[in-house]
């Protein structure tokens, strides 16, 4: 085998494993669904957004930082939201959809159509929504900073996440 030099620890050696190696498989956790903040987890991303079949599942939330995923039906959105103090990150993995964006909930003056591998980017205090035009569920899992839902949240529909909403 092969070494380098470690460009963040100098003297240190790294093996080079080249373009082709193949990883095995216990490198990374299979998806489940529950929430695995607040401790080390590698996972395979994008089979997890796709394997998720509920609306909203929390896969980690830590102290700083939240990754979800969602699941939106045909026709469906994730409803038109704001938050005021987080920062939020989102990626299409299957499907296409609408987004939406403004400084008012009366004016969502920026628009954008999505799909495949599609990056949203919302600024905190932004009014957003993505809305699934496709005939397929949308795959996409967000990031919150700080995070927005509870730790192991997981709401089946939308009407499942409406009903939580209102009782917070």
């Amino acid at each position: 085998m092969m070494y380098h030099n470690n460009p963040y620890y100098p003297g240190r050696q790294v093996p080079d494993y080249g373009r082709n190696h193949q990883w095995p498989q216990q490198n990374y956790h299979q998806h489940s669904s529950h929430d695995h903040g607040n401790s080390p987890y590698v996972v395979d991303i994008e089979q997890a957004t796709e394997q998720n079949q509920s609306f909203r599942t929390a896969l980690w939330t830590g102290k700083h930082l939240q990754l979800t995923l969602m699941s939106i039906r045909p026709g469906e959105d994730i409803g038109l939201e704001r938050h005021p103090n987080v920062d939020q990150f989102l990626r299409i993995e299957s499907g296409q959809g609408l987004v939406q964006m403004g400084a008012r909930r009366e004016n969502l003056y920026y628009q954008q159509y999505v799909q495949d591998d599609f990056a949203i980017f919302v600024p905190a205090g932004t009014w957003h929504n993505v809305i699934n035009t496709g005939y397929r569920p949308l795959k996409l899992y967000t990031i919150y900073a700080p995070p927005e839902h509870p730790f192991g949240t997981i709401q089946q529909t939308k009407q499942d996440a409406m009903a939580a909403e209102r009782h917070i």
